[in-house]
């Protein structure tokens, strides 16, 4: 009897086990580039109210790192591209950050359980050039090396995310994949690099992005829809985009030499605002279907990955928007840690858990007095939107069919809350008015910042964001200028 039921108890560890490493566990990416973050504690009982298990950071903040301290959920640290010259020059360089970004947060019973290093975010962007790429390895090697003088190494590993760009198929089979010409010796370099310290592979998966650029795309092949037309290769079928470009990356792998390397999809989601077809309804398609997909190991995957991490957990009104005014949209949770739809990133309930008792400004907005002259308010709303976010009323967003004067509202409350509340954000030559009557109009909300006590005023300039003016005065939207 106790010989019967070691084998039955054997045999369920090997087939969890196996589900383990088959499905791959789901984190979400927490970025902070917001003018009104939701406090870092906030933010961790979020994710555990949710069941996140893992959390891939862009930095090393100590207030998030504090907070996730005690909380036992996986961390990826980040470092910004921007310390990689340094990184690579100077090996003490980088003994000092690891002593200042992960040792102390080893130290003591209320840890923080740090995983991964991510020296860089997506360095090998193709639109960055060379700018990085030099510095990538040298600083990856000065980081692992720091990890293993502070005895680390075999809990901690360096990695470099790379962007959904890094690699590709000109054809658009899976089979010809490969990295772009001009890094394959440095991916090379790289995998070398990985393969040493039993470190994953870093990358970002994007349908999103794949669909916006291959007209071969089709929005129901993005959204792993059972009817969407299936494109072959050779004697694979493959019914969805993730599958597509996931096995496009390991043929690109394998090209090089390096097929049996673990894979880990650093960044994959949909974006709610900011262009078409990005909305909540189709982000919650694409997710269930992601999710769905990965549990039931569905799929043509030649090797599935070992950890996903979902982008991302809460919009960012400050992220960089060269790529789209979508990057500042791509949240399961609204800024304010309120879900955008209905999902779940794990079995025991079929909805997200909101952030709770979170604090906001008061219940006020600034909006144009229309009992003013008006032929300068466009003007003055690209003022505001030089400084505040106005993604949403760009073409695409959800408020871009509001119209002229109400875009020029929307732009004044923008720069309104950013200022929290100061009357003098509102003045705009006399052509704002606080009110206390919710201009939202539709699917438009005009947004309640968050109550914070750190965020900076911003005061308007003309020249502060030159690419986002260029796209209102090319736009076509009523500003009347």
């Amino acid at each position: 009897m106790a010989r019967r039921l070691f084998l039955f108890l054997l045999a369920v560890t090997a087939e969890l086990s196996l589900t383990v490493i088959t499905t791959g566990a789901v984190g979400v990416n927490w970025g902070t580039e917001a003018s009104h973050p939701l406090p870092s504690s906030k933010v961790v009982e979020l994710l555990k109210s949710n069941g996140i298990a893992k959390v891939k950071l862009f930095d090393a903040d100590p207030k998030v790192l504090r907070a996730l301290a005690g909380s036992n959920i996986g961390v990826t640290v980040g470092i910004p591209n921007s310390m990689l010259k340094s990184l690579n020059a100077s090996i003490k360089v980088a003994e000092s950050w690891v002593h200042d970004n992960v040792t102390r947060y080893f130290n003591g019973g209320n840890r923080v359980r740090i995983e991964y290093v991510a020296v860089g975010d997506e360095p090998f962007l193709q639109s960055y050039g060379n700018q990085y790429r030099p510095f990538v390895i040298g600083a990856a090697m000065n980081i692992q090396n720091a990890l293993a003088k502070a005895s680390l190494a075999s809990e901690v590993k360096a990695v470099v995310p790379s962007s959904f760009d890094s690699f590709l198929s000109e054809s658009g089979r899976p089979s010809s994949g490969h990295f772009r010409a001009d890094i394959n010796k440095t991916m090379i370099e790289l995998l070398s690099f990985l393969t040493k310290h039993h470190s994953p592979f870093f990358v970002t998966i994007s349908p999103f992005l794949s669909f916006h650029q291959n007209k071969n795309i089709s929005l129901d092949f993005s959204l792993f829809k059972e009817t969407a037309q299936a494109h072959k290769d050779g004697h694979k079928t493959y019914r969805n985009s993730f599958d597509l470009s996931y096995d496009t990356l390991v043929n690109a792998l394998s090209t090089i030499g390096f097929s049996e390397v673990d894979i880990v999809v650093s960044k994959i989601g949909w974006p709610t605002d900011g262009a078409a077809n990005a909305t909540s309804p189709t982000a919650e398609v694409f997710l269930k279907g992601l999710m769905g997909h990965l549990e039931k190991k569905t799929g043509s995957l030649l090797r599935p990955p070992i950890e996903t991490y979902i982008e991302s957990l809460l919009d960012e009104d400050q992220r960089n928007i060269s790529s789209g005014n979508f990057d500042r949209h791509w949240g399961v949770f609204t800024f304010d840690g309120q879900a955008k739809y209905s999902f779940s990133f794990n079995h025991n309930s079929k909805n997200l858990v909101n952030a709770q008792t979170v604090q906001y400004l008061p219940s006020k907005w600034c909006v144009v007095n229309n009992n003013r002259d008006l032929s300068n308010a466009s003007a003055r709303a690209l003022e505001a939107c030089a400084v505040a976010d106005c993604t949403s009323i760009l073409p695409g967003g959800s408020c871009s069919g509001i119209g002229w004067p109400g875009n020029v509202s929307y732009a004044f409350n923008s720069l309104y809350q950013e200022n929290d509340h100061k009357a003098e954000s509102c003045n705009f030559g006399g052509l704002g008015l606080i009110t206390t009557v919710d201009p939202s109009e539709d699917n438009c909300k005009f947004l309640i910042q968050l109550d914070t006590s750190h965020s900076s005023s911003q005061i308007p300039s003309l020249f502060q964001s030159w690419p986002l003016l260029l796209l209102f005065l090319l736009s076509g939207l009523q500003l009347k200028l």
